[in-house]
This record gives structure tokens, sequence and C-alpha cells, in this order.
């Protein structure tokens, strides 16, 4: 018989080219908006809380007088405080023994298994930051829309940021568990299902898909913050009625986007003394508006501006504003943000716990070892009504 590929597979060298090919997308551009200039980072964040003063009335002892009438009864600005407690995320990897040992000094290894995995909790950590900014803090990466019985499937909204082999809860929308610390075994975009191992559950629409663990536990992204209800950062907009963005939306149901609604947003902000600096939304949306310059054969090229950052223009009586693309983005949305309004506020950057003297601690029992990375931070606007949004926007 003679040799064959098959018959001498066992003692074939593999051979592996170049680099790792990732196959996942890694952008990040909301965090990098944010994160672009001093104005966007605070670190002076020692306390429990950064506290911060807002101004919600003027003075209202002014007044027009005849000679000899009495004087206007003095008044005073009304002002009130806001409280942001950091929220304190983490990544975890694991490396056994004989990896450190043997993956560093094989020569038939493309790419460490050290600084594959290093680097890429670096990257996961970002990622999952960036899809926390547009988040209410709640932790929800989907909502379920359907009842669902004795089963490991449930149809969500949208399959956007479930991703699979993720450990998820399964909450009712007050936060109460229906199951937890389950694997998503299969996702499926077009019907928008979501399969889970364990036991069987029963629930219903308004059920919530979270990260294990995260309930009320992440960020205040943009979902919270740019709202015209709900108490923000200890500041309840029904007794400081300025603490509130711009919201436009059409309950739900559909619209094509225009320039009208673009500007009477921008106008909106204006008039509450916010300066857009930056439109956001997901890929549906840039194209909707694509389609809408081209409609009215405006020239539309991509511009660059600066930082490293491109996009399409919204052309104002102010100037140019930004309208960029960012795949974590919700659909049928736009963000329109004041960035020097925005602050991520943190004790310091993605740092390695190493307070008993090694990042590597060994797993009690174990030949293995594990490593935490850590970051004591939130998001913070002081001007709520310096954002707003548009809702319900038709995805071209």
């Amino acid at each position: 018989m003679p040799a064959t590929l098959t018959t001498v597979s066992a003692i074939l060298k593999e051979i592996y080219e170049g680099s790792m090919n990732d196959q996942l997308n890694n952008d990040v551009v909301a965090l990098k908006r944010i994160q672009k200039t001093s104005d966007g980072v605070s670190s002076d964040v020692g306390g429990k809380y950064v506290v911060f003063p807002i101004k919600t009335t003027r003075n209202a002892g002014i007044g027009a007088r005849n000679e000899l009438e009495a004087l206007p009864s003095p008044g005073q600005q009304g002002v009130s405080s806001g409280r942001v407690g950091l929220k304190y995320l983490y990544g975890s990897v694991r490396m056994s023994g004989q990896t450190f040992e043997l993956a560093n000094t094989n020569p038939q290894a493309f790419m460490s298994t050290l600084d594959l995995e290093m680097e890429g909790l670096k990257t996961d950590l970002q990622k999952d930051l960036n899809r926390q900014v547009y988040g209410d803090g709640t932790g929800a990466i989907a909502t379920v829309t359907a009842t669902y019985t004795t089963a490991n499937v449930v149809t969500v909204a949208s399959v956007q940021y479930v991703q699979l082999g993720e450990q998820i809860d399964i909450l009712q929308s007050n936060g109460t568990v229906i199951g937890s610390n389950r694997k998503v075994t299969a996702i499926n975009t077009t019907a928008k299902t979501v399969t889970f191992d364990g036991a069987a559950i029963s629930g219903v629409a308004t059920n919530i898909l979270v990260r294990t663990g995260n309930y009320n536990r992440e960020w205040t992204g943009l979902a919270k913050i740019v709202n015209s209800s709900g108490t923000l950062y200890n500041i309840d907009p029904t007794v400081d009625t300025v603490w509130v963005s711009s919201v436009d939306s059409n309950s739900g149901v559909l619209r094509a986007l225009s320039e009208s609604l673009m500007i009477n947003m921008v106008d909106a902000i204006r008039t509450n003394g916010g300066n857009v600096s930056l439109i956001l939304q997901n890929l549906g949306v840039r194209r909707a508006y694509f389609n809408l310059l081209v409609q009215q054969r405006r020239y539309s090229n991509t511009k660059d501006f600066g930082g490293g950052f491109s996009g399409l223009a919204f052309t104002t009586d102010q100037g140019e504003i930004p309208v960029v693309a960012d795949v974590d983005a919700p659909p049928s949305t736009q963000y329109y943000l004041s960035e020097k309004q925005l602050k991520w506020y943190r004790e310091s950057d993605w740092s390695f716990m190493d307070r008993d003297g090694s990042k590597w601690l060994r797993v009690s029992g174990y030949d293995a070892y594990d490593a935490t990375m850590y970051q004591y931070s939130e998001l913070g606007t002081h001007r709520r009504n310096a954002h707003g949004v548009i809702k319900d926007i038709t995805e071209a």
C-alpha cells in the first residue's frame, strides 16, 4: 500500500502562516470619541461619588418699574447637584501551568497563547464597554418579544449584542431571575432567536437577557442619559425640569429620515444651550442619511474630522457636524451629542490586579493561574439637555 497524505498525517508538521486572522469586529467608535480629548475623561474620582453642581433656574428678581414703585423682590440662582457613583468592571483569564511552560517555547506555535489571551481580553473589554455606552445601566443585551413556555429558545427584538458562547441571565423586567448562568448555544439572526443551555423555562415578552451577574451594574449609557424622563445621577427632572434631553420619537412607528427632523433636533439642543459636535448612528441609519444626500444631489463623500475619525457631514448655519457610524449603535436611532458635556470618570485605565505582588494568582488545588483586569469608571454628563435623540428611523 503506497504512502499517502492520510497514512502519514500523524508525522506531518502543520505550518501556520502569518498572525492571527481575527474574525470579529473590534471597532469602538463611541468610546474613542468620548476619550479623544482630555475634556472627555476625568480621573479625579478619589471619593465614593463624583459630585457636580448644576444651574437649574435663573434669578427671578428682575423687573421694570415706574418712579417710586417697589423694586422687584430679590431672587437667586436655582442650583442642584448631581452624584455619579463608579461602576466596577472586570475581565478574567485562566491559564494552565502547562501553557506557561510549553506555549511560549513550542517552535511550531504561530502565536504565544499567552499573548493571544491577554491581548484578546483587552480588546474584548473595550468592545464590551463600547456596547455599554449605548445601554441604560440595566445590562440588558436583548429584550424578549414573545411569550415562551418550557423552552430554551426565546425570540428577541434584536440579537445585535448577544454573543455565541456568552453566559447570560434571563430576567423579568423588574430584575427577578428566571434562568441564571445559561450559555448561549445558538443565535438565529434572521428569526431573531437565542438558544441557551440548561433546564427549559417559561416567560413573557419584556423579559430581558443580561450578561451573567451584570444586572444594574453596567455603565449608565446614552439610553438613559439622552432621555426626557427618569432620575439621572440623583437629579429628578420632575423637580429640576431642565434636566431632560430632546427626544423625537414616533411611538415605535418607523418614518423616513429627513433634513427637517435633523435640523429641528440641532435647533432644540441649541435652544437649550448645547452645541452638537457629533451625530452617532448604526450603519443602516448612516445609509439612510447617505441616500438623503444623494436624493438632494449633494456632495456626499466621506470627510475626515481629525483625531482619526471620518464620516459624512451634516451642514448647519453653525458649521458642519460629523455624522459617524458605529456598528454598536442601536437600530433606527440617531444620537446628537455635545461631546464636551460627556465625561468618562475613572480611577485609571484598565489595569491588572497585582496587589499581591503578581498579576497571576494560582487557582487553589489546580495547576492553573488566573489574571484579572479591572476598571472603576462611569459615563456621566454635566448637561443632560445638551444632548438629543431621534428614534424610529427607517434604515436603508
